[in-house]
């Protein structure tokens, strides 16, 4: 077979390429590419390519259902079904995005408290019961609300109960005590070492940002032991602040607002949601999308997003006080809140994480109580909670200030008529109840007669005035698909609460050493004196009376 000719034109008559032909091919090549660089230059934007290459905008917002355990949802679900006539199938915002749970002990009991249980949150590691950001050996740890804010990120805290309670508290600040309420609002407000972390503050607690002989314009019931007013301190050094609900509105749901934001709406805790008036309090609701407006529109020209912890903070002292009636209705108002938020995150082109859980379960609540001696009786009474007007606690306070100046047989007619049947719709009280109110021998007693009146009659049962070791739930949302599946396979089924703390770190690239290093020099221990003079009993059950 005859082999092909060699094609001519690019070689010579020897086999090799011509010379002129591949110099003049050459010179093309440089021109194309000296043009097209030129072209390159004017059109390409490597600012934007690089910011490209930059890590995502990123959002956290991590809620916190204070004291709420499983019952809680079942009971609250149930309530809502039957006093807006839903079918069975309507269930709550946090049913649709339940995706495991979480164990709670502390690294010294086997049933924590709220400071132990938001450290284990907020610095990722196990402590003891009251330590407020410090580990077990009570060495300040840093948090994740600090390492965002080292990072860039706006950070914020919005709660119902005092912004220096033991949640918000563990995320700002560094105490070897959870009662150092004092030195807690220093922190929060950047007397540490790493000045200013928190850029909004929304909740109650003026108490321990004033002293009690301040200016009746910042409050009632000021405590701070040292004589500063840290408000007026704060809006010196830039602080823009809000102490009213006609200050709160002035904010236009975070539209008008001037970071750093500090709002203090109560001298002690906003009132129970069953209680709280409109016009007075801002609910859950209004404080957690003032927060995340405000922040929003803060970070819209940066590539950081922000932290934002947003705290259901009464459903735990609505359990300590074993009031059905009061922690059905915080429940609803937290899941408003919830709702509210999920939807945000839903529009946002932010990649945002969601989680929800508890630090524990308050209360032992148990819905199904053997009140007679028929056995069995499977039934619990919803109408009971729901033609409940006030809390207990709301009408303790009511009962003592009219005590105060009534004879004793005003003060019968007062329990029977405004307690008993305007306060709780009771009718069927009988005479022994009314003793035991006018005789019990302090406001924890009347509360506990007068929500146990509730409970027996709607058939719920409560174990104990303080926590249990039971297993939370934790709820999440991520608006990202990969982002959501990294989620899922880290926190779906049982864990321990450390872990969520450890995975809201890692999705910001927060290292929890780095952030101690730079905090342990904070001051965090009280004097002997101050230790001393604290009742063992120092919880959220026995917090001041607004």
């Amino acid at each position: 077979m005859a082999l092909s000719k060699k094609p001519e034109g690019f070689l010579s008559r020897n086999g090799k390429p011509k010379l002129r032909i591949l110099l003049s091919a050459l010179l093309v090549v440089v021109a194309l590419v000296n043009v097209f660089s030129e072209q390159l230059a004017v059109s390409f934007n490597f600012e934007s390519f690089w910011s490209f290459r930059k890590a995502p905008k990123k959002n956290v917002i991590f809620f916190v259902t204070d004291g709420m355990g499983p019952a809680s949802l079942s009971l609250s679900r149930s309530f809502r079904q039957y006093t807006q006539d839903l079918p069975i199938d309507d269930v709550l915002t946090l049913d649709d995005h339940f995706i495991g749970s979480s164990r709670t002990r502390s690294s010294d009991s086997l049933i924590t408290d709220s400071a132990a249980g938001a450290t284990a949150f907020s610095c990722g590691l196990k402590s003891y019961n009251g330590a407020i950001g410090v580990d077990s050996d009570k060495n300040p740890c840093g948090t994740l609300l600090e390492g965002a804010k080292l990072q860039g990120y706006l950070t914020g805290l919005v709660v119902t109960t005092r912004i220096t309670d033991a949640t918000p508290a563990a995320f700002s600040a560094h105490a070897d005590y959870r009662f150092q309420e004092d030195l807690i609002a220093l922190h929060q407000l950047g007397e540490y070492p790493l000045g200013r972390s928190v850029d909004l503050m929304l909740g109650g607690g003026r108490t321990n940002f004033y002293p009690p002989d301040a200016d009746s314009k910042y409050g009632s019931h000021g405590s701070r032991a040292d004589g500063r007013n840290l408000i007026k301190e704060a809006q010196e050094d830039g602080w823009q602040y809000a102490g009213s609900r006609e200050e709160f509105d002035q904010l236009q749901n975070g539209h008008n607002v001037s970071l750093p934001l500090l709002g203090l709406f109560a001298d002690n805790d906003i009132p129970f949601d069953i209680d709280r008036k409109d016009d007075e309090y801002p609910s859950l609701e209004e404080e957690a999308m003032t927060a995340i407006n405000a922040l929003t529109k803060a970070t819209e020209d940066s590539d950081k997003g922000f932290f934002l912890m947003i705290e259901g903070s009464r459903i735990d002292h609505a359990g300590h006080q074993n009031d059905p009636a009061a922690q059905a209705r915080e429940v609803l108002a937290f899941d408003r809140a919830f709702k509210a938020v999920i939807e945000y995150v839903e529009n946002s082109d932010t990649e945002t994480i969601i989680i929800s859980t508890s630090d524990h379960e308050t209360g032992g609540l148990t819905i199904g109580r053997q009140v007679t001696p028929q056995y069995p009786e499977y039934i619990w009474f919803p109408r009971i909670l729901e033609q409940a007007n006030h809390s207990g606690e709301y009408l303790t306070s009511k009962f003592l200030a009219f005590k105060d100046s009534a004879s004793k047989k005003d003060e019968r007619s007062f329990v029977k008529e405004e307690l008993f049947e305007k306060g709780l719709s009771i009718k069927d009280y009988t005479e022994d109840d009314v003793d035991a109110i006018i005789s019990a021998p302090d406001s924890g007693r009347i509360k506990d007669k007068l929500n146990d009146m509730v409970s027996f009659r709607a058939e719920i049962g409560w174990t104990t005035h303080g926590h249990s070791a039971v297993d939370v739930n934790i709820y999440a949302y991520a608006n990202k698909e990969s982002t959501w599946k990294t989620l899922l396979h880290k926190l779906q089924g049982n864990h321990e609460n450390t872990e969520i703390g450890q995975f809201m770190a890692d999705f910001l690239e927060i290292d929890f050493a780095e952030v101690t290093e730079k905090v342990r020099d904070t001051k965090h221990s009280p004097k002997a004196a101050d230790v001393s003079a604290q009742s063992d009993l120092h919880d959220e059950y026995y917090h001041k009376l607004n």
